[in-house]
């Protein structure tokens, strides 16, 4: 890996610092960091250097939200994850850094369509109750859910994959299954953690995860904790709604970036 320039270093510290924010408070922040990742960086090696602090941020998510998962969801999502895992990993094993990087901005700018459609269609639903659905309703359980959940969980592994952004579509799910606001976050925290921690082993095989990219992330690692602390004090305190607005705007930006340097 190159040496970074001071300003280079600059951009992925902010990166880092919104990896952890994102993760215990507004989840689309993340998206401007896959985008930054992949204009400092060769577009493959910076889904690499993302994967390890991705996952420190989920850990934080975790031991803030842990109690609120819905496990019958994560369990039906998993085997169709799994294989949209090993469908990015094919994809990035012939892929070039021009397509890679492509590609990425492909995902981003659809991801960003998908969030705004579903805040559109949220804004237009009745508000619900906090916290996860109870036994009771059992969301997705029916067969139609079961093929929603293949679909979204194919999607959801192939984009997480290739480019770390697979929370618009795990959002999407998620909101579309019923979860409310703890729900949401206990299951995503856990979903990320597991599915994140699961990608390590084909990262490092592809040559995506070395010494170079660890010696970075131990560096980079030292703003996501505190991006993280600052997340879950400001959560009930921002504006989300222009933060929403401002963090589509910028991904937008960076995923036709993206498409223009590929």
């Amino acid at each position: 890996m190159d040496t970074i320039t001071p300003g280079a270093f600059a951009l992925l510290a902010a990166a880092a610092l919104l990896v952890g924010f994102s993760k215990t408070s507004v989840s689309g922040a993340n998206t401007i960091s896959l985008a930054v990742f992949a204009a400092v960086l060769p577009a493959k090696e910076s889904t690499g250097v993302l994967l390890p602090l991705l996952i420190v941020g989920d850990i934080c998510a975790v031991l803030v939200y842990r109690r609120h998962a819905h496990w019958p969801t994560l369990w039906r999502l998993f085997p169709a994850v799994a294989a949209g895992v090993l469908a990015g990993t094919a994809f990035l094993a012939f892929a070039d850094d021009g397509a890679v990087r492509t590609s990425i901005g492909a995902i981003l700018l659809a991801m960003s369509a998908m969030t705004y459609w579903r805040r559109r269609k949220a804004a237009r639903s009745p508000a619900g109750t906090d916290g996860e659905p109870g036994a009771e309703e059992e969301p997705g359980a029916g067969r139609g859910g079961r093929l929603k959940a293949r679909g979204y969980g194919v999607l959801g592994g192939f984009t997480t994959m290739v480019a770390n952004a697979g929370g618009p579509v795990m959002s999407l799910y998620l909101l579309s299954a019923g979860f409310r606001k703890l729900g949401f976050l206990g299951t995503s925290a856990w979903f990320f953690l597991i599915v994140n921690t699961s990608k390590v082993p084909f990262s490092v095989g592809l040559g995506l995860i070395d010494g170079p990219s660890l010696l970075l992330d131990a560096v980079l690692v030292l703003f996501v904790v505190p991006g993280a602390l600052l997340g879950r004090a400001l959560a009930h305190r921002i504006n989300q709604a222009l933060f929403d607005q401002l963090v589509l705007a910028a991904t937008v930006v960076g995923g036709v970036q993206l498409l223009l340097l590929g």
